[in-house]
């Protein structure tokens, strides 16, 4: 199975907030395949799929609060969603009554449960996205464990590199112990003594981990938030970063 590539655009949300047509269009130039979302910058669903297919993009997930899943705003999100052919809806973070104690990390799973059941019928899967407090112990475990033995297998695991390596955490360990679970992945590179690296120029180990996504992950997301270079730049260089580690990979199978 082919993993296809896509962007994160909040890497690129001010070229984005500029000229948002422009810059998807760019994005489809590099060669990217997909984007994920992080708003919409006031675009109606319709209008955003014939921009997506006038450019040859696909949706790669979008994040989508938690507010935006639950009540009269469940089924808004899931209309707008079908709209553009996404079946990913991810949450990028909680708030603090789902994160600070075990007991909130296992309510935002059954929550996670709860949501995962209504979207189904429709094709969509919802996930969620780390920042770094998720490897930080509470009381002795890790709240990425509790929550991710507590949801089901719907439930996609979205695991972002160079933020779980921040936190203290170890993807390919996480990766290896969650098998089949991260469907979508953020390739996201961490140095722990340059602050602004790209892609492959830093200490994540690029070549296990994309081993470990074979045979279970659809999409590929690119996401930097550092920039050693304007933006839209950034992004193309993790782009090229990325397929020459990959074309490596292949030559050595």
């Amino acid at each position: 199975m082919k993993i296809s590539i896509a962007l994160q655009l909040y890497s690129v949300r001010e070229d984005c907030g500029k000229d948002f047509m422009g810059t998807l269009k760019k994005v489809a130039e590099m060669g990217y395949e997909g984007v994920e979302f992080a708003g919409y910058y006031g675009m109606e669903a319709k209008e955003l799929k014939k921009m997506l297919d006038d450019f040859g993009l696909k949706v790669a997930g979008t994040h989508t609060g938690i507010e935006t899943l639950v009540g009269d705003e469940l089924w808004k999100t899931i209309e707008f969603n079908s709209v553009i052919e996404n079946k990913f809806l991810i949450v990028p973070a909680l708030p603090e009554e789902y994160t600070n104690s075990k007991e909130a990390w296992l309510k935002a799973a059954h929550l996670f449960n709860e949501i995962s059941q209504k979207v189904k019928p429709y094709g969509m899967r919802i996930g969620y996205h780390n920042h770094w407090i998720e490897f930080k112990p509470i009381d002795g475990e890790i709240p990425w464990d509790i929550f991710f033995e507590a949801t089901n297998d719907d439930i996609v695991m979205q695991l972002d590199t160079g933020n779980c390596m921040r936190g203290g955490g170890d993807p390919v360990e996480i990766l290896k112990k969650y098998p089949g679970r991260a469907t979508t992945i953020h390739l996201k590179e961490f140095s722990s003594t340059k602050e602004k690296v790209i892609l492959g120029e830093g200490e994540v180990n690029w070549k296990e981990i994309l081993n470990l996504c074979k045979g279970q992950t659809e999409w590929y997301i690119i996401e930097q938030e550092t920039y050693p270079y304007p933006p839209i730049r950034c992004a193309e260089l993790c782009l090229k970063n990325l397929r020459e580690i990959l074309e490596k990979l292949e030559e050595m199978d």
